[in-house]
C-alpha cells in the first residue's frame, strides 16, 4: 500500500476525499451519499484517535458549467458562486458533515498550482502537441470510443447524444504508464475497491491505454495551459489535481507532508477511471506518492434509473430530512446499501427502517431503560453487584460487536456490515431486557430482588453508554442526546472524545449518575 503521511511528530495523518463535485446544478441524494459516507469514515477515525483530514468541494470548471452559466444569464463565475454559497455548502452543514477544508476549482490556491503541476510535466517531456478529432460528452467532459457508444451516439451515462469535436490539443503520455500501472495494481491490490471496481480497471490498462487529451481550445472557461494561454487545461486534470492542492502542494511542504498521499478517495463508479488510471499516472509522471485506495461507491436508483437531475430522478435531501430527520436519513443510506454496490431507494423502505430499527429497536430500548431507572430508583444509577452469566452475555456482546464494527467501517468501509453488527447489540440487549423483565423483578422489595434489579438496570445503561459511542459517527445528534440523558458527560467526558478502542471496557458509565427520560430519539413519523 501507498505511504500514508506523518505530521511533525511522526503521527499518521487518515486523509480522505470526496469526488469535488460539478455545480451546474444543485446537490442531490448521490451526491449526499457519497458525502455522508466519508464523514462517518473520518468520524470514526477520530475515535480512534487518530489525526484526520476530510477534504470536499466543487469542480467549477468546463464546457458544462460554462453552457449551464449562458443559459442562465450569468458568468461562470458568477453562477459557481451562487450553487456553492446558497446550495451546496449549506447542505452539508444541514447533514453534519464535518469536513475540515472546501476546495473550490477557481481558488487562486487551485489554479495556481494547477499550471504548476502541468508545467512541470512539460518540461519533463511528459507533454506534447498534437490533435484530435472523435465524440465528445459534454456531461462527462469526456471525449469517448466510437465502440463505447450506445445507439450510434448516446452516451451511456447521460443517455444523450454526444458532440464531434475536432480540435488542436496538448497530450499527456498516459500510454507510457500501462505497464508501471498493471505493476503497482499488482502489488497493492486494495488499491482499487471493491474487487469488481479493480477487475474493470485492470481490464481497461491491459487493453492499452491511448494518450490523454489534456487541453481545450473551443472555450475559454478553465485554468489556462501557461506556456500556451489559448489552450485551457481539461477539466478533469485541474479537477483531480485538488486532492493535492487542497493540502499544500506546491505552497506548503510541511501541511503537504503531513497529509498527502490521501488514504482513501471516494468516488462514484462512473469517474472511477479518472481516479484509478489518469490520476496514479499523473502523479506518477511528477514523482508524487500514489493514494492508499480509490473505493467505488454503487449509484443510488430510483425506478431503476441512475438518479441525477438531468433525468428527472433527482430528489433534494431535504426533503427526506424534513419527514425522518437528519441522523436518520444519515444512518438509512449507509444501513440500507452495502457501500460498493448500486443500491434503490424507496420511500417505503426508508419508513419502514425508521419504525422497525430506529423508533423501535433503538428509541424504545433508550426511553424504557431511562424510564424505569427513573421509576424505580429516582433518576440515580443504580450499582450493579449481582451480576451473572446473563449480564456476562451482553458484555461479551458488546465487545464482539465493536471489534466487528471497527474493522468493517474504519478498516473496510463495510458502513453497512458495522452499523448491521450494531444494531445486531441494541437487539440483544432489548432481548436481554424482554428475557430478566426487570418490571416484574421491581415488585421483589427483598435485598436480593433490588439487587438484582439494580444489575438489570445498570446492565441496560451502561450498553447504551456503548452504543452511543458506536454510533456517533452516525448519528451525531441522536447519539449527543443519548449521552446526555445518561448522565455520561459529568463523569466520562465529551461524547466525541470517547475512543472506539475502549468503547467495550465493561462498568466505564459509575453509578451515581443521572440518567434522565430525554425527548423521544425518534418519533412517530407522521402520514408515514
Amino acid at each position: 500500500m501507498a505511504a500514508t503521511g506523518t505530521t511533525a511528530s511522526g503521527e499518521s495523518a487518515f486523509y480522505v476525499t470526496t469526488p469535488i463535485y460539478y455545480v451546474n446544478d444543485a446537490p442531490h441524494l448521490g451526491h449526499a451519499y457519497t458525502t455522508v459516507a466519508g464523514d462517518v469514515l473520518t468520524r470514526w477515525h477520530r475515535q480512534r484517535g487518530e489525526k484526520v483530514w476530510y477534504l470536499t468541494g466543487t469542480d467549477e470548471h468546463g464546457q458544462k458549467i460554462m453552457r449551464t452559466a449562458e443559459a442562465n444569464g450569468v458568468s461562470p463565475q458568477e453562477w459557481c458562486d451562487k450553487l456553492v454559497e446558497d446550495a451546496w455548502k449549506p447542505l452539508w452543514e444541514h447533514l453534519q458533515i464535518a469536513n475540515d477544508d472546501f476546495i473550490r476549482t477557481t481558488e487562486p490556491r487551485h489554479t495556481d498550482r494547477v499550471q504548476e503541476f502541468v508545467q512541470d510535466l512539460y518540461d519533463k517531456g511528459e507533454i506534447y502537441k498534437g490533435g484530435y478529432e472523435g465524440p465528445y460528452c459534454v456531461g462527462c467532459e469526456e471525449y469517448k470510443s466510437p465502440g463505447d457508444l450506445l445507439e450510434g451516439d448516446l452516451c451511456p451515462i447521460h443517455k444523450r447524444p454526444v458532440e464531434w469535436l475536432k480540435e488542436e490539443n496538448y497530450f499527456f503520455r498516459l500510454s507510457a504508464y500501462g505497464p508501471r500501472l498493471l505493476e503497482f495494481y499488482e502489488q497493492n491490490p486494495d488499491f482499487v475497491q471493491p474487487a469488481s471496481a479493480r477487475n474493470e480497471v485492470v481490464q481497461f490498462v491491459k487493453q492499452g491505454l491511448q494518450d490523454l487529451s489534456i487541453s481545450r481550445s473551443t472555450f475559454d472557461w478553465g485554468v489556462p495551459i501557461p506556456w500556451d494561454p489559448k489552450h485551457v487545461i481539461y477539466v478533469w486534470i485541474d479537477a483531480l489535481l485538488n486532492y493535492a492542492t487542497a493540502v499544500g502542494y506546491g505552497s506548503d511542504q510541511a501541511k503537504f507532508d503531513a497529509t498527502w498521499p490521501a488514504n482513501v478517495h471516494l468516488v462514484g463508479k462512473d469517474i472511477l477511471r479518472f481516479h484509478a488510471i489518469i490520476w496514479p499516472a499523473m502523479l506518477m509522471a511528477n514523482g508524487l506518492p500514489l493514494p492508499g485506495r480509490v473505493f467505488a461507491n454503487g449509484w443510488l436508483m430510483v425506478g431503476g434509473e441512475k438518479m441525477s437531475k438531468s433525468n428527472l430522478t433527482g430528489i433534494s435531501p431535504r426533503d427526506l430530512t424534513s419527514h425522518f430527520g437528519v441522523d436518520a436519513y444519515r444512518y438509512y443510506f449507509l444501513r440500507a446499501i452495502p457501500f460498493g454496490q448500486d443500491g434503490s431507494f424507496s420511500w417505503e423502505d426508508f419508513s419502514a427502517r425508521y419504525t422497525s430499527e430506529l423508533a423501535n429497536d433503538f428509541g424504545n430500548l433508550a426511553s424504557r431503560v431511562a424510564a424505569m431507572i427513573g421509576k424505580y430508583f429516582d433518576g440515580t444509577l443504580p450499582e450493579a453487584k449481582d451480576a451473572g452469566p446473563a449480564e456476562q452475555a451482553i458484555a461479551d456482546g458488546l465487545a464482539a460487536a465493536a471489534a466487528q464494527a471497527d474493522t468493517m467501517i474504519g478498516d473496510n468501509l463495510d458502513f453497512a456490515g458495522g452499523i448491521g453488527a450494531i444494531f445486531d447489540f441494541v437487539k440483544q440487549v432489548n432481548g436481554y431486557l424482554s428475557d430478566q423483565a426487570p418490571w416484574k423483578v421491581a415488585k421483589d422489595d427483598s435485598p436480593e430482588g433490588q439487587a438484582r434489579l439494580a444489575a438489570i438496570l445498570y446492565t441496560a445503561a451502561e450498553s447504551l453508554r456503548a452504543i452511543a459511542v458506536l454510533l456517533h459517527p452516525i448519528m451525531p445528534a441522536t447519539s449527543a442526546k443519548l449521552w446526555a440523558s445518561l448522565g455520561a458527560e459529568p463523569h466520562l467526558g465529551a461524547l466525541a472524545d470517547q475512543r472506539i478502542a475502549d468503547v467495550a471496557t465493561w462498568g466505564k458509565l459509575p453509578a451515581g449518575a443521572q440518567v434522565v427520560k430525554g425527548e423521544i430519539l425518534f418519533p412517530r413519523l407522521e402520514n408515514a
